[in-house]
């Protein structure tokens, strides 16, 4: 028999790399300076490209050319939150244009862009994203994070459960059905 939940999913902000100029950087330096060449840093992509075939995730690190800082796309899905707007899409979209895509998140307009293909007003959109709002709520949010433990995304709470890092389908139904039974 198959089980039902209902999943209440919030969107919690947490930058890799706060310290990031705002229009990210280069990813092949930075990914050499981090791994230590260039052909490391592929054969871990290769491995995490490997790892999402089984669950149909796509990740094409060929086109993906900047490493952004994500904060713009953090205040992003924070503003959505705060307009009523359906966040999983938004940030479903957000994870496809980069993962898949290649597709630039440090850019005010491929933001904007994204956000109008969830429904979202472009315009809006990019009046918001020319402000600081949301700013100080993403960095208190993120502060909040670290306090709590959370070193690394995605990191997932369910319940009093909490994991990070990509898992393995089963792993995630696990915990589900712990938290379920940890309610009962």
């Amino acid at each position: 028999m198959d089980e039902e939940v209902h999943l209440d999913i919030s969107w919690g902000p947490f930058e890799l790399n706060p310290d990031f100029p705002p229009e990210g950087i280069d990813r092949r330096a930075y990914r050499i300076a981090k791994f230590g060449s260039w052909e490391n840093s592929q054969r871990l992509d290769a491995r995490v490209v490997e790892a999402g075939k089984p669950d149909g995730a796509v990740f094409n690190y060929d086109r993906i050319t900047r490493t952004p800082n994500t904060r713009r796309a953090h205040r992003l899905i924070w503003w959505a939150s705060h307009t009523g707007h359906n966040t999983d899409g938004l940030a479903e979209r957000l994870f496809l244009a980069y993962f898949t895509e290649g597709r630039d998140l440090a850019s005010c307009a491929v933001l904007a862009q994204i956000a109008a293909s969830t429904g979202l007003d472009e315009r809006a959109t990019a009046v918001f994203l020319d402000t600081a709002e949301g700013t100080n709520e993403i960095v208190a949010a993120e502060a909040d994070a670290y306090r709590r433990g959370v070193h690394g995304v995605p990191d997932f709470r369910i319940g009093s459960i909490s994991f990070s890092g990509a898992q393995p389908l089963e792993i995630m139904a696990e915990a589900l059905r712990a938290a379920a039974a940890a309610l009962s």
